[in-house]
């Protein structure tokens, strides 16, 4: 299995009260049960008020490197990322989970 972990920062200026980070919120929300390829999805805002902490998160699970990059290229998953490049950066990591 393969863990897909993402951090998302907003933009300097940017609340997560606006509309439009609502809205990418929810696309990423509506996300799970919708990409068969998978197999977890948890999504949440940061509780912490750290200055190193990043400010929305999601934690992934697929198969395989496969199932990754057909969720990567998913219409749905596309167009949620697209809604975040407009006030948000992130960083990402992938990493394989060993079998039980």
């Amino acid at each position: 299995m393969i863990r897909h972990l993402v951090l998302f920062k907003l933009n300097d200026g940017v609340s997560r009260d606006e509309e439009r980070v609502a809205a990418g919120v929810k696309a990423f929300e509506e996300l799970d049960g919708l990409i068969p390829e998978l197999r977890a999805w948890e999504c949440a805002w940061n509780i912490t008020e750290r200055d190193i902490a990043y400010d929305f998160a999601i934690n992934s699970a697929v198969d395989d490197l496969d199932a990754l990059a057909r969720y990567i290229q998913h219409p749905a998953h596309q167009a949620a990322a697209g809604q975040w490049r407009a006030f948000a950066t992130w960083v990402i990591a992938d990493y394989e989970v060993p079998a039980a």
